[in-house]
């Protein structure tokens, strides 16, 4: 296993741009970057800038991963790259991106089914709970574009990635993988995500383990609050998912597995829109509803985990959202009382080390070279 950051959450990322990042990436002693999609490498696929790519991180040691997109077609307006780049057809614009990823050796693929809007309130803020189509039509409709790239992954030996992201269960991705086949189709398992899904993120963990082919590593906070529970972001093992009882999972599914971190972004990078909570409404009927698989003994064990962090939040052992917020996610000393560059390295660097001592304990080296399949 390696340890790398995803490239939205690298500070500067855009401002360097991708070569002087991975630099970065080498400088913090982190051993790869995650691209969500290869037009974060190259907007217009230039396969000069992208073997350049390939060749820094060859020369660093580095691995590099990346992806295709939002395939989500309710989504598409929302993204309109993916259509330019196929001069106006989506699905040659994927194929494009597989085609061009594939050409550097990135043979794993990030795919997403929907959005998130912080800047809504509640369950509106996901694409699940859209008004003008239903989830279940949607993901009918993401199961119809898998079905259309399936031969095009399965042609270029490429497995397209499901995210464990807000808005899906990991329930409704093994059911996917089962019916466009695990050949072309696998997981990227976000640590954190099921929790707004009501998912305990060790059950999630087993659940999908056998399919996990890309990480993103992240840890939140999750507590009762009007309306629900809120969600945000906390530095790895600082938060509610226990990454002790995570990371020997997947390692046994998959020794060659890297382990993405995917971090509170710094203000320069993404700057923060008012009250961004998340409210996972589990009390509410309609959301219940939505998540017909969750079972009693899994609820009962979330709510268990969430009770527990609360204790530990109401002895002051961890501050509630409120104070972390107002503490500039608990790096108050830094950028002038602003959450940025240095606070965000820091965070990085912290969250680093809890999963190296993970990894550690559980005698899994994150130092061991490239293998062949992760190379090629």
């Amino acid at each position: 296993m390696r340890l790398g950051i995803d490239s939205q959450k690298l500070p500067e990322f855009v401002k360097r741009g991708p070569l002087a990042s991975l630099d970065l990436v080498k400088e913090l002693g982190l051993s790869g970057l995650f691209f969500p999609t290869v037009l974060d490498m190259s907007p217009m696929l230039d396969r000069t800038a992208l073997r350049a790519i390939r060749e820094k991180a060859d020369e660093l040691g580095l691995y590099i991963e990346s992806g295709v997109g939002k395939i989500n077609p309710y989504c598409s307006a929302e993204a309109p790259e993916f259509r330019a780049i196929g001069d106006g057809d989506v699905i040659l614009g994927f194929t494009r991106m597989i085609e061009a990823s594939v050409s550097i050796g990135c043979r794993e693929l990030w795919v997403s089914p929907g959005n998130f809007k912080s800047e809504y309130r509640g369950r509106l803020a996901n694409d699940r709970f859209r008004t003008d189509v239903t989830w279940d039509e949607q993901l009918l409709a993401i199961e119809k574009v898998l079905l259309k790239l399936a031969p095009v992954a399965r042609a270029n030996g490429v497995h397209l990635n499901m995210e464990t992201h807000d808005e899906i269960t990991s329930f409704e991705i093994v059911r996917l993988i089962d019916k466009i086949g695990e050949d072309c189709l696998g997981v990227v398992f976000d640590t954190a995500n099921g929790l707004q899904r009501g998912e305990h993120p060790v059950y999630a963990a087993k659940r999908v383990a056998p399919y996990v082919r890309q990480t993103h590593i992240k840890d939140a906070y999750v507590g009762h609050a009007p309306g629900g529970l809120d969600f945000q972001t906390r530095p790895v093992g600082r938060g509610i998912v226990d990454f002790a009882a995570i990371i020997p999972i997947l390692a046994t599914a998959n020794p060659d597995l890297n382990l993405s971190l995917e971090v509170a972004a710094s203000v320069e990078d993404k700057p923060r829109k008012a009250n961004p909570r998340q409210c996972i409404e589990i009390d509410d009927p309609a959301w219940r509803a939505a998540h017909p698989d969750l079972n009693t003994e899994e609820q009962e064990a979330y709510l268990s985990l969430v009770s527990t962090f609360e204790k530990r939040v109401a002895s002051d052992e961890i501050p509630d959202w409120e104070t972390y917020e107002a503490n500039n996610y608990g790096y108050p000393t830094y950028e002038k009382q602003t959450y940025g560059f240095g606070a965000a390295i820091t965070f990085i660097r912290n969250s680093a080390e809890h999963i190296q001592t993970i990894c550690a304990d559980n005698g899994i080296d994150l130092s061991a070279p490239l293998t062949k399949r992760q190379a090629a």
